[in-house]
């Protein structure tokens, strides 16, 4: 027995579309100006407030990158864009 995914509405797809283009953007800045000495944390933070928003509690996956007090995995691992690639796949 095989399920059968639903087809997903032309302003469904757009919405995750909107949301992955986000999710890019916010994960360069957050490679290039988060690494500066300083904005790190609030980087983070403020990326954290807009992953909950788009993505509901999955969004909280993205305080793992409070781990590093040198802030330099963000350059390495985008993670609002793995997010994002995560929901886009579910749907």
């Amino acid at each position: 027995m095989s399920a059968k995914k639903k087809d997903l509405s032309v302003r469904d797809r757009r919405v995750l579309q909107v949301k992955l283009v986000i999710s890019l953007i916010l994960d360069i800045v957050d490679g290039t100006i988060g690494r500066l000495f300083g904005f790190g944390v609030v980087t983070n933070m403020l990326l954290t407030v807009a992953a909950v928003l788009m993505f509901g509690w999955k969004g909280l996956f993205q305080l793992w990158e409070m781990i590093d007090p040198t802030h330099q995995i963000d350059g390495f691992v985008p993670t609002l864009t793995l997010i994002a690639l995560s929901e886009w796949r579910r749907a």
